[in-house]
């Protein structure tokens, strides 16, 4: 039966990733290759392979699918963690612990909706390197899905869901969710891009330029005539390959983008400083005004380091002008320059491994990767010490705040675009959970029972938390505050579709990183859980991260 349900998967919804990091088998040995794989993946030779077979030999691509499906699940015995890999650079990520709410009642960190963490950890598990875990950002993988979450109701900036549920790996907590998702707003106005393309001579290899030229095809063909575009590239030195072209000049886009040719050095801080004075150049008042950086991050002249790009940026930002880095490459790629630069440059962070990657950011999610609807974006999660004793943020590590940042508005946040969904994870430890939360003694704060007692009021009394919000409109200088509390009657037992799937990414972010907080978490338990929610065989990339599990416990359990 499993097979059977495999295949039912496969002819219905495609697996992405045999476009992600896999070539295609010829179409006229497709069945014969499905076989094959099959055969090495499970030697029984039942009525179900029978099944696979006939849905094989009856289409030629469901039979290459299925081929690629049993490839990716059956990786190298051995992972090595190449001398090129090693050259890869990646800021490490400490897991987050649980806190006391005596202690630490307010969390607050800036909204994330990067989501290169997931396409990089699918090019690593596909190619069989052996990632480093520790540098595995959790929120990313989880925002990289879409949700069903509520539209935005009487012209407010976010429709906001909330859910209490039983957490799935520790019978002593619960799980808390909270998801937003952004208005979506028409365009209007235009857009003044400048394509910043690194071609220095370490973006030869095929994923890196040649994929690049490919990605920047997808994003020309979605261009208008009120859009303005530019091309810079840098190697040795800063080039203006295209200036101030319409959007709809689609041949001469094209041209200058298929003539670009990797050589040289890389000179990134000559091309960030070209190309922002080009986007002030062409700047489109109330238009979306982006520089979007094509890179593998490797800079070796002028500033380089990453506190020296993000000073750079910082000050260009100040022209309002917006970022976008994409991410490409295998060996030297630098990704904790490329969140470095996407945070201090008001922007976001993709990472892009194939074609098909490349048509999802810059086609499918193009109006939310580019056109901002909210920026410093902030989140305060306030809880009641008289309900919960404990908890922990899931993911978000480097994008936490102090508690008073989060009413200055001189504290940046995270950036939100058009129809965007963020979406939050807490582990929490009620009152009275057999599992407690570390407290440390104080000699002049009052016990725990007195200070419960005094919050515990007639107007609180039934409050978990509350979730705070604050945002300012893209041109604004001023946030918005919106309040939203969470009582103990949301309480369920069972878990939601999308709330068990966002639970689920995060377990494997934790089985992954081998985090002693994963509870009774197993990559079977996860797969079989996430394999029977409704509608996921409609979810190309949802059925693409069953994939991932599989490929994951062989490579990291």
């Amino acid at each position: 039966m499993k097979k059977k349900i495999v295949c039912t998967l496969l002819l219905t919804g495609t697996i992405l990733m045999t476009a992600c990091g896999q070539s295609r088998a010829p179409m006229d040995t497709a069945a014969t290759n499905a076989g094959n794989y099959a055969r090495d993946y499970e030697e029984a030779a039942s009525a179900d392979w029978d099944v696979c077979v006939e849905a094989a030999e009856a289409s030629p691509e469901a039979g290459n699918a299925l081929g690629s499906y049993f490839a990716a699940m059956e990786p190298a015995d051995e992972y090595v963690v190449t001398e090129d890999f090693q050259r890869e650079g990646y800021n490490n990520i400490e897991e987050s612990g649980f806190v006391s709410v005596q202690t630490q009642p307010f969390s607050t960190f800036a909204a994330d909706v990067d989501t290169a963490c997931y396409a990089n950890l699918r090019r690593t598990v596909t190619n069989g390197y052996g990632m480093d875990a520790s540098a595995l950002r959790i929120e990313e993988l989880i925002n990289y899905f879409d949700y069903d979450y509520k539209t935005p109701q009487n012209g407010d900036k976010f429709g906001v869901v909330t859910t209490y549920t039983a957490c799935p790996w520790n019978e002593n907590s619960k799980l808390l969710r909270v998801g937003i998702k952004a208005e979506e707003v028409p365009v209007s106005g235009g857009s003044n891009l400048v394509f910043l393309i690194d071609t220095s001579g370490s973006m030869f290899d095929d994923d890196k330029l040649p994929l690049v030229q490919k990605a920047f095809r997808i994003l020309a063909k979605q261009l208008s005539g009120e859009d303005t575009v530019s091309i810079v590239t840098y190697a040795g030195s800063d080039t203006v390959v295209l200036e101030g072209a319409r959007g709809d000049d689609t041949r001469e886009i094209m041209k200058a983008i298929d003539g670009l040719e990797a050589y040289g050095s890389t000179n990134g801080e000559g091309g960030i400083r070209r190309a922002y004075e080009i986007a002030e150049k062409y700047y489109i008042d109330g238009g979306n005004n982006r520089v979007i950086l094509a890179t593998d991050g490797d800079l070796n002249v002028g500033v380089s380091s990453e506190a020296g790009l993000t000073d750079l940026i910082e000050e260009e930002k100040e022209t309002g002008v917006m970022l976008s880095c994409l991410g490409f490459g295998t060996g030297n790629y630098m990704d904790d320059k490329m969140e470095a630069l996407a945070d201090h440059g008001n922007g976001n962070y993709s990472y892009i491994d194939c074609e098909a990657e490349a048509e999802k950011v810059l086609r499918e999610e193009l109006f939310s990767t580019l056109y901002t609807v909210a920026k410093d974006v902030k989140f305060q999660v306030e809880f009641n010490p008289a309900a919960v004793q404990g908890y922990r943020l899931i993911g978000y590590e480097n994008r936490k705040m102090a508690a008073e940042d989060f009413a200055d508005d001189k504290k940046d946040g995270g950036e939100v675009g058009s129809g965007q969904t963020v979406t939050v994870l807490y582990e929490v430890l009620p009152v009275g959970s057999a599992e407690e939360a570390p407290v440390v003694a104080s000699r002049y704060q009052n016990n725990a029972t007195a200070h419960t007692d005094e919050l515990h009021t007639a107007e609180n009394a039934d409050e978990l938390l509350v979730v705070n919000i604050r945002y300012k409109e893209p041109e604004a200088e001023e946030s918005v505050l919106k309040t939203y509390p969470v009582t103990t009657d949301m309480y369920r037992e069972e878990m939601d579709a999308d709330t068990s799937f966002a639970a689920g990414v995060a377990q494997l972010g934790m089985l992954v990183r081998d985090s002693e907080l994963k509870g009774s978490t197993t990559y079977t338990a996860v797969y079989d859980r996430l394999k029977s929610l409704p509608q996921i065989t409609d979810d190309d990339q949802k059925l693409e991260f069953l994939t991932l599990i599989k490929k994951c416990e062989k490579q990291f359990s």
